[in-house]
């Protein structure tokens, strides 16, 4: 079934001076979807969220959201969490709702009670009396998705939402974002590919400013996987150069495709034209040469996998 576009950006492009940080980038985030936007450091990945969100001027290109009528102001309809938050230390985390919900025009009535029903949802019911001053890294990140939530948005846009969290912060944020992708659109950027797998629909690929790859995750997976195997040994010196001149003798075998394997080291991994054959063929292999295996993995690409290739190509 087709999904319905919420937001479509159009030959989006921003230059600074002489810099062109986004090049003429066109996608669609799905109403009701995830999509992760990824990318190495300076891909534009930030720029492209500074314009999506209004806070940016395109230097040419079009963004139009489905149901606002073109030039409508889209703020009200977009909740934003930016990398790092920023909040008044002396506000308590109940206070700095109400704030944020009457810069929306909301009534004090009603912002009192979203806040407090917000707080409770990002799991801050207990803590909302006291000053954000004291708050942990996890609890700010939680305030800001409560803040970006509080009037109720149809796009949720975050930046690197978990990148400055501990593993206990980050999972709790991760947690939370779980929920939330079931009760609206959001557009994520992230460097870690783990959280993308885990939570998005869909992907988009940034390199050097250009789209390098998008779709569908499970599109992209079915059309782009390879079967692989890992393969490590024990890490000695003996075991390290038996495996380097086993390496050096399969790659001639047919069922074989390419071996990616640096000189010295415990491990490799092999492409190959069918897995069934080649884990036969390797099997009987690592079992005539009583290689010290520790390592024997057998499956297909990864999103990380297909990420490196997409951000490599020239």
């Amino acid at each position: 079934m087709a999904t319905t576009a919420l937001a479509t950006i159009d030959g989006l492009s921003r230059s600074f001076g002489g810099t062109q940080a986004v090049r003429g980038i066109s996608f669609a985030l799905g109403e009701g979807r995830c999509t992760a936007l990824l990318g190495p450091n300076g891909a534009g990945k930030t720029t492209t969220i500074r314009m999506l969100t209004g806070l940016l001027e395109p230097t040419a290109g079009q963004i139009s959201f489905r149901g606002l009528k073109p030039g409508a102001d889209p703020r009200a309809f977009i909740g934003y969490l930016p990398q790092i938050p920023a909040f008044h230390g002396w506000m308590t985390g109940a206070e700095f709702l109400r704030y944020a919900a009457g810069l929306c025009g909301m009534p004090k009535k009603e912002a009192a009670q979203r806040s407090a029903e917000l707080l409770e949802r990002v799991g801050l019911g207990a803590a909302g009396k006291r000053r954000i001053g004291g708050y942990s890294g996890g609890m700010k990140q939680r305030l800001g998705l409560a803040q970006a939530l509080i009037h109720r948005p149809g796009l949720l846009v975050l930046d690197e939402p978990v990148s400055a969290l501990d593993p206990i912060g980050r999972r709790e944020v991760m947690e939370l974002l779980g929920e939330l992708k079931r009760e609206t659109t959001i557009l994520f950027s992230t460097h870690v590919l783990h959280d993308a797998e885990e939570l998005c629909d869909d992907v988009v690929i940034m390199r050097g400013g250009t789209i390098a790859m998008s779709g569908a995750l499970s599109d992209i997976r079915e059309s782009s996987r390879e079967p692989i195997m890992l393969l490590g040994v024990e890490d000695t010196g003996e075991a390290r150069a038996q495996l380097g001149q086993w390496l050096t003798g399969i790659s001639s075998n047919e069922s074989i495709l390419s071996v990616e394997h640096a000189p010295g080291s415990s491990s490799a991994r092999l492409h190959v034209r069918d897995l069934v054959e080649a884990r036969r063929y390797v099997l009987r292999q690592l079992s005539e040469r009583s290689l010290p295996v520790t390592q024997l993995e057998i499956g297909y690409t990864s999103l990380e996998d297909l990420f490196m290739k997409a951000v490599s190509q020239s």
